[in-house]
């Protein structure tokens, strides 16, 4: 495993979740916070990446994850260079390593990478050299650690005493980074319950997602949860794996709606990684109804993310 930190204790890559500890994620997501005034407005733009150049590499398609990675590095003085698979080398069959260390001889400083590739963003971090960062923005089913901080962030801020909540995650939990890095979020926190719901051929092996509760249908997994995330379902791995035929089918029997909610806690939070199939994984007067923090989330996105890149400045000239 890449080890994520410098011999000082700064960061210098983040590729998971999944071996930080309870102080160094409540540090990110304490620092966060410190971008966020009132509900929707940000802190003055730091000096911390001035000079730096911070290269953005989405080869899969992203709105939210890139532009508030675009957003975070700009307003702490980066200057953002951003690469599409489609308009890059990698057309002609330019490796994704190649592309990287062009970009390094370019003197790019932080390297933020989503790729439907499994082990990627780890075999980049290890090739680049010393005094530059990666960050994974989404590694095919595996990891996307950022949207894991941004969601407990997110969490934190309505139900402060995590170790005492029930979350329950719903939809294709086998197929989702999102659900696995919350999960690790969540588990390092402590979480009282993490409860797993969806149709049972979508949901993970049972050697995953150690002590979570598994449940094949939406009503058991709702009852009394205090936290409810609705994952985004595609509609081929639904009819093929799951074996449901429609939109309006997994909606029957999965779909979050106001009538459904009453199983959970009266004062449930209802969220959403996006992009949202409505009507499909989520109703309407739910995704934007009182329960919803779907909003919250978004602008959370862009807190945590100027967290990330400013705790990896501080890494850029740190001891590796």
């Amino acid at each position: 495993m890449i080890e994520q930190f410098n011999r000082d204790g700064t960061l210098r890559h983040l590729i998971t979740l999944a071996n930080l500890n309870r102080t160094q994620l409540n540090a990110l997501l304490d620092h966060a916070e410190t971008y966020l005034v009132g509900h929707a407005h940000y802190a003055p733009r730091e000096p911390r990446l001035l000079g730096r150049t911070v290269a953005l590499l989405f080869f899969e398609p992203s709105t939210r994850t890139r532009v508030s990675f675009h957003l975070a590095a700009t307003r702490l003085s980066a200057d953002v260079v951003t690469l599409d698979g489609d308009a890059s080398s990698r057309v002609k069959g330019e490796t994704l390593l190649d592309t990287v260390r062009t970009l390094e001889a370019m003197h790019t400083d932080v390297f933020v990478v989503r790729t439907a590739e499994a082990g990627i963003p780890a075999l980049l971090a290890g090739h680049i050299g010393r005094g530059k960062a990666l960050i994974n923005a989404g590694e095919a089913h595996c990891e996307h650690p950022t949207q894991g901080l941004l969601d407990v962030l997110t969490i934190r801020q309505h139900k402060p005493d995590i170790r005492n909540l029930c979350v329950a995650i719903v939809g294709d939990i086998r197929h989702s980074r999102v659900a696995r890095s919350a999960a690790q979020a969540l588990g390092i926190l402590d979480v009282g319950e993490l409860r797993l719901v969806g149709p049972e051929p979508l949901l993970p092996d049972t050697n995953e997602f150690d002590g979570a509760v598994r449940y094949a249908e939406l009503e058991p997994g709702l009852r009394d949860a205090d936290v409810i995330m609705a994952l985004r379902i595609q509609r081929e791995r639904m009819r093929k794996e799951a074996g449901i035929p429609s939109n309006d089918a997994y909606f029957k029997r999965f779909g979050l709606t106001a009538e459904r909610l009453k199983a959970a806690r009266g004062d449930v939070i209802v969220m959403h990684p996006g992009p949202i199939n409505r009507e499909v994984e989520i109703s309407s007067a739910v995704a934007d109804g009182p329960h919803s923090v779907i909003g919250r989330q978004v602008t959370n996105g862009v807190a945590v993310r100027m967290a990330v890149l400013a705790r990896i400045a501080e890494g850029l000239s740190g001891t590796p």
